[in-house]
C-alpha cells in the first residue's frame, strides 16, 4: 500500500519526513533508523538523514508502508 504525504515546500529532508509521517518520534530515532539501512529512497538504501526529498520521490521503511511525496 502506498500512502501520499503532501508538503508545501520545494523539498523536505529525510529525517523531517520520517517525523512528519509519524514513523519516528525524534531526530535521534530517525538517525538510528536511517543508519541501520531501514530506509530506501526511490528503491535505493539511503544513509544520509539530510537527503532532500522532492515531490514524486518514494520512500520505503522496513516494516511500514511505502510513501510518495506530493505537493499542495
Amino acid at each position: 500500500m502506498t500512502e501520499s504525504i503532501t508538503i508545501d515546500t520545494d523539498y523536505i529532508k529525510l529525517d523531517s519526513f520520517l517525523k512528519l509521517a509519524n514513523l519516528v518520534m525524534s531526530g535521534g530515532e530517525a538517525k538510528i533508523v536511517i543508519q541501520e539501512g531501514q530506509v530506501k529512497v526511490n528503491g535505493e538504501v539511503e544513509n544520509r538523514r539530510g537527503r532532500k526529498l522532492y515531490p514524486g520521490d518514494t520512500i520505503a521503511v522496513t516494516g511500514c508502508s511505502t510513501f510518495v511525496i506530493g505537493r499542495e
